[in-house]
């Protein structure tokens, strides 16, 4: 393989996703997009290559157990090394998922494994080329792709049918969602989207997000619509002093800010911060922003309001981060449970009396969730619960329990794209 081939191989997008596959499955897994969206490569890239990227790392993620099964088909032992089995991966997502033209997907892929992987550059070529012409449909007959523990939690908690709903609703490319404050309709019509809820615009067709109309002047940012239905849940919040606990990238701090309150928002990591304050600038607004461990924060109290939209696993967020099937363990809600229950006892220490503590995770996880708030309950914490008011969602499906607690699910709005899955919960503080 010349140089020059070799270098534009490891340059091109297609590396860049081998490099994400490579380091969210690895022994240390990190978050797909985290890696995506710091690779050093990635400003090398145009808008294009680097829309492709995602999508070909994405699809890998998502349809990964049935890619898997295509290629056992073709490969006598699956190889050792991951890399080569995730270029593998990548060949296949081409020809099987994103219908790439095959002379496309074997010369980029072989070259890829040319630079890559060169031991095993003669067995791609030749596994690509058998898999020309075939069907994930067929491979894919009677594998899911959630794992067993995952699937089974759902089930128990919402019924099997709707377990079945969620892993549909996972299955494809979510849209775009933003939040509008200020003339929605005509930023719908201009950006070529449809309202839903009290703010959102939602875009099934759009280029490079840094490129689409408003965004520059600050006018909307990006927001699943399940998101952005938690802050109208504490009423009018304008002229009130609110805590915003674990706030980056900054959509929710960017509503309360938009809907007049006093915003406090409070981050542990200095990356995160610097996003926050990044986004709060492009955005035009101004919120307190402290970097510091809200557990151990001792600088504020007597907040009307505090939003805590907790670390969680992210299982409602599957359909936007598939990596999550990949990497998660039967025991990760039971930790993240336990971070939890500090930052809601942290988080009921900064009310005033009386003052209304929104609880929120984008868990589909009970421990993270219903049962989080049975133990808080269960105990002598100084707060009770405040049913909450769906009038306030703007017309989105939700479930609300009978202890008015709430829940979004991935699998209501099916066909208008989905939603994140989120559950919610409103607590007063004792006077």
């Amino acid at each position: 393989m010349p140089a020059g081939s070799a270098r534009k191989a490891a340059g091109s997008a297609r590396s860049l996703a081998l490099d994400v596959l490579d380091g969210c499955l690895g022994l240390k897994p990190r978050a797909a997009e985290s890696l995506f969206d710091n690779h050093p490569g990635l400003g090398r890239l145009d808008a294009r290559d680097r829309a492709f990227s995602r999508l070909l790392y994405v699809s890998c993620l998502r349809r990964m157990k049935a890619l898997d099964a295509a290629l056992a088909a073709h490969v006598k032992k699956t190889p050792k090394s991951l890399t080569l089995l995730n270029i593998l991966r990548l060949g296949a997502a081409q020809l099987l998922i994103l219908e790439t033209p095959p002379h496309a997907a074997l010369k980029e892929t072989v070259d890829l494994a040319r630079a890559k992987a060169p031991h095993g550059a003669g067995m791609v070529n030749a596994v690509l080329r058998r898999l020309v012409g075939s069907r994930l449909a067929d491979a894919a007959a009677g594998i899911r792709e959630t794992p067993s523990w995952l699937h089974e939690s759902w089930a128990r908690a919402f019924g099997e049918r709707e377990a079945d709903g969620l892993e549909a609703a996972h299955g494809g490319e979510p849209p775009l969602d933003i939040t509008c404050p200020v003339d929605r309709e005509a930023w719908a019509e201009r950006l070529g989207g449809v309202c839903l809820g009290k703010a959102t615009i939602r875009l099934r067709d759009h280029g490079a997000i840094g490129e689409l109309a408003g965004y520059g002047e600050g006018r909307w940012w990006v927001q699943d619509v399940a998101a952005a239905a938690l802050v109208p849940l504490l009423g009018d919040v304008a002229g009130r002093h609110v805590l915003d606990i674990g706030a980056a990238p900054g959509g929710k701090t960017a509503q309360l800010c938009a809907a007049g309150a006093r915003v406090t928002a409070i981050e542990s990591s200095d990356a995160r911060a610097v996003r926050l304050r990044e986004n709060m600038k492009r955005l035009g607004f101004a919120p307190e922003i402290i970097v510091a461990d809200a557990c151990e924060w001792t600088g504020g109290g007597g907040f009307d309001a505090v939003l805590l939209d907790a670390p969680c696993t992210a299982t409602g967020t599957i359909r936007r981060h598939p990596d999550i099937l990949r990497v998660r363990k039967p025991s990760d809600a039971a930790r993240m449970a336990r971070q939890q229950r500090r930052l809601l006892e942290a988080a009921i220490r900064q009310l005033s009396p009386d003052g209304v503590l929104l609880y929120a995770v984008c868990s589909l996880q009970h421990e993270e969730g219903p049962g989080q708030i049975e133990r808080l309950l269960s105990g002598a914490n100084g707060v009770e619960p405040v049913p909450v008011d769906a009038t306030r969602l703007g017309g989105l499906p939700a479930h609300v329990h009978a202890d008015g607690t709430l829940r979004t699910s991935p699998a209501d709005l099916a066909d208008e794209g989905g939603m994140d899955g989120f559950f919610a919960a409103l607590l007063k503080r004792h006077a």
